[in-house]
C-alpha cells in the first residue's frame, strides 16, 4: 500500500471535519458582521460539520486527494442575501474573501510546527523513532498543502468559486453587473480550467505559498 495513502486520507477527513466548516463559517460570521443574518437564521453559523457537509463535494475532495491529483472539494455553500449586506457589493467581496481566507489562516497556524519540527534535529529524531509520529507528521504536511490548495482554487476568479465575487468587488458597480452574464458560462469555464491545464496555474502558486508557510519546497 501506498504509505502517502493513509495521511492523505486523514487529513482530508480532517478537511472535511474541521477545515471545510470553519471555511463556511467564515464567510457566515462575515455576512453577519455585515449586516445579513441569512446564515444565522438557517443555522450555518456554525462550526458543526454537519450543518456544511456536502456529499458531493466532499466525495471528490476524498478522491482528488487520495489520487494525489488537484485536492478539490466543497462544502454546502453558505447562503447571503447581497440586498442586506452593507458596503454594497464591496460587502459582498468581503464575505467571499473570508471563506478562503481562513484556509490560508489554518494552513499558516499549521505550518509553524512544520517550522519548529524541520529547526530541531531532537524533535526529528523523535519522530523518526515511531511510525505513529511519522504518519501524524505527514497527515499535518497534508493538512497544510490541501488548505493552501483549497485557498488557491477558492480564489480563481471564476464562477461560482469565491474569487469570482472578489473579483465583482473589486470593480466598479457597472462592471460587475456586466460581469454577470458571464455566470452562466462558470460551470463550463471551470470545467474547462480543471482539465486542461489548471495545474499548471494553482500547482506552482500553491508550491510557492507552502514554501514561503513550511519553510520548505512542496516536493
Amino acid at each position: 500500500m501506498d504509505d502517502l495513502l493513509l495521511p492523505r486520507l486523514a487529513a482530508a477527513a480532517i478537511i472535511l471535519l474541521v477545515g471545510f466548516p470553519i471555511h463556511e463559517f467564515s464567510h457566515a460570521f462575515a455576512a453577519d458582521r455585515l449586516g445579513d443574518r441569512t446564515a444565522r437564521w438557517l443555522g450555518r453559523l456554525s462550526l458543526d460539520p454537519r450543518r456544511h457537509f456536502d456529499p458531493l463535494g466532499g466525495l471528490i475532495l476524498l478522491v482528488t486527494t487520495v489520487g494525489a491529483g488537484l485536492p478539490v472539494g466543497w462544502a454546502k455553500p453558505t447562503p447571503v442575501n447581497p440586498t442586506n449586506l452593507s458596503r454594497g457589493h464591496r460587502g459582498e467581496a468581503i464575505v467571499a474573501l473570508a471563506g478562503p481566507a481562513s484556509n490560508l489562516i489554518m494552513a499558516a497556524a499549521a505550518a509553524i510546527s512544520i517550522r519548529v519540527i524541520d529547526a530541531s534535529p531532537a524533535m526529528q529524531d523523535v519522530i523518526a523513532s515511531s511510525d505513529l509520529l511519522v504518519l501524524a507528521f505527514r497527515v499535518l504536511l497534508f493538512f497544510v498543502l490541501i488548505n493552501i490548495f483549497l485557498f488557491v482554487f477558492n480564489l480563481l476568479p471564476i464562477p461560482p468559486l469565491d474569487g469570482w465575487t472578489v473579483l465583482k468587488g473589486l470593480v466598479s458597480p457597472y462592471t460587475a453587473y456586466r460581469l454577470r452574464r458571464v455566470e452562466q458560462y462558470g460551470i463550463f469555464l471551470l470545467l474547462g480550467i480543471l482539465f486542461f491545464g489548471g495545474g499548471r496555474i494553482i500547482v506552482p502558486i500553491a508550491g510557492a505559498i507552502f514554501e514561503l508557510l513550511a519553510g520548505r519546497p512542496l516536493a
